[in-house]
């Protein structure tokens, strides 16, 4: 029952119809690979933790207890009084205790180091999150544009099939009055049943795209998914912004930048820790220990007698190891070098980026306008045609070409619309704009 309860409770959550902004917090929220980004996080901050109590004492407590038999020992005589009393030692019981606490005093800056370095892995741990949520935002608008594009592209088949079965209705009319022959009847018929054909291609890429959508929001597939069109649709001409403006923004605020900024600074910090290697430690011990043995007395008396406390400071000095400090120095220093040259690559990609989105949306506006007029044209040209079909002006051939450039011009249009739209919001979502 509490299982069928946590499902229902689950199924309350899930919209009837889904925003973009719906799809992305979903997606955000229980995506897997983003739950494991926070779970890193988690462990960064532990990391911090145990770095930051290196400094207090260490306590431990330790005892050891041990039996002794010796099977050869020989039987002693002892004069009691007037008595004799034989005694025999074979087996023996030893028991130590023992109270020890360690705490540093200097160690060249490890410790100090180490939380440095343990502070700058949670940043980076925290931006990794932050990457991989953006990186989750941006498939879940490109996988939503395209079902809506499917979506419109269906609309446009259905339109086409019931067009095509106009012409069929036609044709098998003017043939029943033996003015058309059956090949032409054919024809049509040929075209009617390929775009069936299209229509089902279409609604299987849609039922893919949603799959896509489905497992990026970690929903079950049985999920029915209803979309709202968000207003981006609508902004298929919006002025771009300048791709400069748009690199400077990223600049500023995409976690990849940021992380590999900080793995440089990461680096400085691990070359302190390795010119550590050349500096003395010094540590400050305390113990406390007693101990007891069989056939020397009280148990607690020899406790007290053997109680012993100790107190003192250690030092180490490194003198030579055979160059593992000046090698991990060196390494230390190339691994800042290799973080400086990512660094490099990451604005190159992110330049390469924004520069691709750019001129997608650039030349998809320019598509745009020109399909806008190539469509209207080709209905133009379709309906005159279609007329002139009817009264016996024009063949088939003819009807199915003028027919075929629509569908084409329409197509053309329609893919235009929406690489414009979503190239465009790519371009505000890298600035740092909502994409709704």
């Amino acid at each position: 029952m509490v299982v069928f309860a946590a499902l229902a409770a689950a199924a309350d959550t899930i919209p009837a119809a889904w925003t973009l902004q719906q799809c992305i917090e979903r997606a955000k929220s229980e995506n897997v690979g983003v739950r494991r980004g926070r779970l890193d996080v988690q462990q960064s901050a532990l990391d911090l933790d145990n770095a930051k109590k290196a400094w207090l004492p260490q306590v431990g407590f330790t005892s050891n207890q041990s039996v002794g038999l010796r099977p050869f020992q020989k039987t002693q005589a002892i004069v009691s009084g007037d008595q004799v009393v034989s005694t025999s030692t074979k087996g023996s019981y030893t028991g130590s205790y023992g109270l020890s606490a360690s705490m540093p005093l200097y160690d060249g800056g490890v410790i100090k180091n180490n939380i440095k370095l343990q502070e700058i892995n949670s940043q980076m741990a925290q931006l990794s999150v932050d990457q991989s949520e953006l990186s989750i935002e941006e498939s879940v608008t490109q996988v939503f544009i395209q079902i809506l594009y499917i979506k419109e592209t269906i609309k446009q088949d259905e339109e086409q099939i019931a067009l095509s079965q106009q012409q069929v209705d036609r044709a098998k009319a003017l043939f029943q009055s033996g003015l058309l022959n059956r090949a032409d009847v054919a024809q049509l018929e040929s075209q009617l049943a390929s775009d069936r054909y299209q229509l089902v291609a279409d609604q299987s890429s849609l039922t893919d795209y949603e799959l896509q959508l489905k497992q990026l929001m970690e929903l079950d597939g049985n999920v029915a998914l209803t979309l709202v069109t968000p207003s981006l649709v609508g902004n298929v001409l919006a002025p771009l912004p300048l791709k400069n403006e748009v690199f400077e923004a990223a600049l500023m605020l995409r976690p990849e930048i940021q992380s590999q900024q900080l793995a440089i600074k990461r680096s400085d910090v691990d070359i302190d820790i390795a010119k550590a290697g050349m500096s003395p430690t010094i540590n400050a011990n305390a113990g406390s220990s007693t101990s007891n043995m069989t056939s020397n007395g009280n148990f607690f008396e020899q406790l007290y007698r053997q109680w012993n406390n100790t107190l003192g400071v250690s030092i180490s000095i490194p003198l030579y190891d055979r160059g593992k400090t000046k090698n991990a120095i060196a390494r230390a220093r190339l691994d800042k070098e290799d973080s400086y040259l990512s660094l490099l690559d990451t604005r190159k990609s992110l330049w390469k980026t924004i520069e691709s989105y750019w001129q997608n949306a650039n030349n998809a506006q320019q598509r745009y306008v020109a399909a806008q007029a190539r469509v209207e044209a080709a209905q133009a040209s379709y309906a005159l045609t279609s007329e002139q079909f009817r009264l016996g002006l024009k063949n088939i051939v003819e009807l199915m070409t003028d027919k075929s450039n629509l569908s084409s011009a329409q197509h053309q249009m329609l893919q235009a619309k929406y690489m414009a739209i979503l190239n465009e919001a790519m371009l505000r979502f890298y600035r740092g704009d909502s994409i709704n």
